[in-house]
C-alpha cells in the first residue's frame, strides 16, 4: 500500500485554487510584497485566524525564529533557552543573533521542554525562552509563560509543527488577555501561539501547508512587530524614504509565495480535521498494545504521529515498519542538538563566539528518546482507514516481536 507523501502532489492539496493565485499575480506584473497586496492580505487573514492584531510575512519559518529572536532584543553573550529536540532551524537564529542556546531537557512522555528543566537553566544573562510545539502537541505554554512572566523574559512559540494546535481552556481575564491575544473563555479553543509573546509559523513544503517555503511571525505587542518588520525589510523604515532605521536583512516574502499560501491557508482548517480523524483511528487502535506510550489527542495537531516506547527499541520498530511500506524513521534527529558537532566551533570566522565559555549540558531524557525510544510516523491529511489499519497491524506484530523491550 503506498502512503501519500508531502513531497508529492498525491500527499498535498496543491490544486486549480494554488494555480489560479500564482497567474493572478504573475499576470500584475508585480512579484515583489514591498508593492504587492498578497503578503498584506495573507497577514491579514493569519492574523485574523489567531486573533491577534499582527502577523509578519518573511521568507521562511526560519526567518520567522530569526525575527522572534530579534524582537527579544538580546545583548552579544545572553542566553536564550530552548529544547534540543526540534531543527536547528529553531537555534541557528539565536546564533545569528550573538546569543547562546541553552538547552533544557525534555519530558519523557512527548519531546516538549520540561518547564522544571527551563526553571533551573534561568540565570542573570537568560533573555527568553524559546519553546517548540513538537510534532503538533501543545507544549505547556501556561507553566512557561509564568516562568517568563516571573522574570521579565520574552517567551517565544515555535508553532512551526503545530498549525491549529488548542491548548488546554484556562481562564485568561484582564491585562493578560489584552496583551496577548482575545479572551477564549467562551468556547473557542486557545490556539498554540496566542501564549508568546511572538510565535512563529512555517509553510515550508513538509509542513500543513505550504508555499514552498515561508513564514510568519505573530505577535500582540506593536513595538515587537514594528522592530520584526523593520528587520525583515533591511531596517528600512519606508514611511521615511530611503533610511534605514536599523539594522536588519532581506527577508521578504514574495507575492508568489503569499498568494499560494493563501489558497493553502483556506484549505487548513480540513487539513488538521482530516490529520485528527485519522490518528484518533490509530490511537483506538493502539490502545491495548503493551510497551506503548501513545501521544494525548487533546489539541494535537499531528504534523508526526509519535510513538514512545518506554522500554527501547525504537529503531527495530522503525525498520520493521519501513520493511512494510510505513514511513517511519528512529529518534527524528540524528542526535540532539545540545550534541551537535556545531558547538565545537568555530561559529563566526575561526571564532567560537559566541559559545567560547558556554558547553550544552547533558539532556538526559532527550538524548534517551533520540537513541532509543522515540520513533515518529509520517501523517497525512489524505491517509484513509486502510493506512490506519496497515500501521496498527505491523506495530502490533513488531511489538510482540520485541517483546518486553517495546
Amino acid at each position: 500500500m503506498k502512503f501519500p507523501s508531502m513531497a508529492e502532489a498525491a500527499g498535498r492539496t496543491l490544486g486549480d485554487e494554488e494555480v489560479a493565485a500564482a497567474e493572478r499575480v504573475i499576470r500584475s506584473g508585480m512579484l515583489n510584497s514591498v508593492w504587492g497586496t498578497e503578503a498584506r492580505r495573507l497577514e491579514e487573514e493569519i492574523a485574523r485566524m489567531y486573533g491577534l492584531p499582527h502577523a509578519v510575512s518573511c521568507s521562511s519559518g526560519t526567518a520567522a525564529l530569526h525575527l522572534s529572536v530579534v524582537a527579544a532584543a538580546p545583548d552579544p553573550g545572553d542566553e536564550i533557552i530552548t529544547t534540543p529536540i526540534t531543527d536547528f532551524g529553531t537555534v541557528a537564529p539565536i546564533l545569528a543573533q550573538n546569543a547562546v542556546p541553552v538547552f533544557a531537557d525534555v519530558d519523557p512522555g512527548d519531546g516538549n521542554l520540561d518547564p522544571d528543566a527551563v526553571a533551573k537553566l534561568i540565570g542573570p544573562r537568560t533573555r527568553a525562552i524559546m519553546v517548540v510545539h513538537l510534532f503538533g502537541a501543545p507544549a505547556r505554554v501556561d507553566e512557561l509563560r509564568a516562568l517568563a512572566d516571573a522574570h521579565g523574559l520574552t517567551l517565544i512559540e515555535d508553532c512551526a509543527q503545530a498549525w491549529l494546535a488548542e491548548l488546554p481552556a484556562q481562564e485568561v481575564t484582564g491585562s493578560a488577555a489584552g496583551a496577548r491575544g482575545p479572551d477564549r473563555t467562551t468556547g473557542s479553543p486557545r490556539l498554540a501561539g496566542t501564549v508568546g509573546d511572538v510565535a512563529c509559523l512555517s509553510l515550508q513544503q513538509w509542513k500543513h501547508i505550504t508555499c514552498g517555503d515561508g513564514g510568519v511571525a505573530l505577535t500582540a505587542d506593536d513595538e515587537l512587530a514594528r522592530r520584526m518588520r523593520l528587520f525583515a525589510d533591511k531596517g528600512w523604515d519606508r514611511a521615511a524614504g530611503r533610511s534605514h532605521a536599523s539594522f536588519g536583512l532581506n527577508y521578504r516574502m514574495t507575492e508568489l509565495q503569499a498568494a499560494v499560501a493563501r489558497a493553502q491557508l483556506a484549505k487548513l482548517p480540513g487539513v488538521v480535521r482530516a490529520r485528527r480523524r485519522t490518528a484518533v483511528l490509530l490511537l483506538d487502535a493502539l490502545k491495548d498494545v503493551p510497551g506503548l506510550r501513545l501521544p494525548r489527542a487533546d489539541g494535537h495537531a499531528w504534523w508526526l504521529f509519535p510513538l514512545v516506547l518506554p522500554g527501547g527499541g525504537a529503531r527495530e520498530l522503525a525498520e520493521a515498519l519501513g520493511t512494510a511500506g510505513i514511513p517511519a524513521r528512529a529518534g527524528y534527529l540524528g542526535e540532539p542538538l545540545n550534541r551537535a558537532p556545531v558547538w565545537q566551533g568555530p561559529v563566526y570566522g575561526t571564532s567560537r563566539w559566541p559559545l567560547e565559555d558556554h558547553t550544552p549540558a547533558d539532556c538526559p531524557e532527550a538524548e534517551r528518546l533520540v537513541a532509543d525510544t522515540l520513533l515518529i510516523i509520517d501523517w497525512n491529511e489524505h491517509y484513509t482507514g486502510e493506512h490506519v489499519e496497515l500501521v496498527a497491524r505491523e506495530v502490533a506484530r513488531a511489538a510482540a516481536r520485541l517483546g518486553g523491550r517495546a
